[in-house]
């Protein structure tokens, strides 16, 4: 049975993300043996077969949770264990190395980069329906259209290093990465759980691939 653990970083909406996947589940035959697990525990993170990291918030909040709770090194040390990782929103955000979001927090440092404030001018939080434009193929994005629309909601964005992890950008008032991808990590900005049929692709696709491998 494929251990699927979503990580609760206490940041909020991790029921509608673990709902969306238990519907999933019960709905794909393939994946009826796979266990969707909600946990803060970073020994039963140790156990996970692949994790979810969703959230919104503050970056330095989740990440001082994250650390203090321990849950930080527990995630770190499955996903250098080359299990998959899909972060969702500020899960997306926290692999950066850091994000200036209310000072200089450093992230979980797994992708190079950093998280900015969107320029002044910009109504923030952007809130709604924006499109993704699709820089490369990616298996998260499989079977989803190039400008599909997802629902996103957040003021600060992701600036990768390297051009070769970023799956698609969104345009609002300059083009940004809303998913990225390198090896077994994906991220995603917009909220899958939130963006009806088109999100409920991408968490199948997540959870096929980790089942599948």
């Amino acid at each position: 049975m494929a251990r699927v653990v979503i990580v609760n970083s206490r940041a909020g909406n991790v029921r509608s993300v673990e709902k969306a996947l238990r519907y999933i589940v019960a709905q794909v035959p393939m994946l009826a043996a796979t266990e969707v697990f909600l946990t803060d525990r970073p020994e039963q993170v140790a156990t996970a077969d692949a994790l979810i990291l969703p959230g919104v918030g503050a970056f330095g909040e989740v990440m001082s949770y994250l650390r203090a709770s321990g849950l930080a090194e527990a995630v770190l040390a499955v996903v250098t264990a080359g299990k998959p990782y899909l972060g969702i929103c500020l899960g997306m955000q926290i692999l950066f190395q850091g994000s200036e979001e209310m000072g200089s927090w450093p992230g979980l440092g797994l992708l190079p980069g950093q998280v900015l404030r969107f320029p002044p001018g910009l109504q923030v939080p952007q809130i709604g329906w924006n499109q993704l434009h699709f820089q490369r193929q990616a298996s998260l994005l499989a079977g989803i259209p190039d400008g599909a629309y997802m629902y996103f909601v957040h003021s600060y964005y992701c600036a990768p290093e390297n051009p070769d992890d970023v799956v698609a950008t969104t345009e609002y008032g300059i083009d940004y990465a809303s998913v990225v991808e390198r090896d077994n990590i994906w991220g995603i900005q917009p909220h899958p759980e939130k963006s009806h049929k088109v999100g409920l692709r991408v968490l199948r696709n997540f959870l096929v691939m980790s089942v599948t491998g």
